[in-house]
């Protein structure tokens, strides 16, 4: 199940917007940055009632696997993840988060990529 369109994130001023303003947090397999939501931004595609809401993008790159399949299940998962996990009380917290996952062989261990996740979503106090 995917994300709602909502909770996306998109264009590349927000992009940029998050890499200069945000928060880092760093696993092993993954970094997350937060920034606080700047709805000004999302005006240009038309985004404004939900605009303050928090929003995610999950980025994986080719060097995580050369095939879109496993890069779309692993985003899939964690995309579930947050879905099952973040309540509409938490869903008030006008933050964005990009999620950046490292290349490596951990592809296969879904269990250990969700466990980081979950670890990270904590230390970041996204979810408490």
């Amino acid at each position: 199940m995917a994300l709602p369109k909502d909770m996306r994130l998109k264009g590349y001023r927000t992009f940029n917007y998050i890499h200069k303003n945000s928060v880092k947090y760093h696993g092993q397999l993954m970094s997350f940055k937060v920034a606080r939501s700047n709805p000004k931004i999302l005006m240009s595609h038309k985004i404004s009632n939900t605009s303050n809401k928090f929003r995610v993008a999950i980025a994986i790159s080719k060097k995580f696997s050369k095939k879109a399949v496993d890069r779309n299940k692993i985003r899939r998962i964690l995309q579930e993840w947050l879905l099952t996990n973040i309540k509409k009380i938490n869903n008030h917290k006008p933050y964005w988060l990009l999620v950046n996952l490292r290349f490596g062989d951990f592809c296969n261990d879904k269990n250990k990529i969700l466990e980081e996740f979950q670890q990270l979503m904590f230390k970041s106090q996204l979810i408490k």
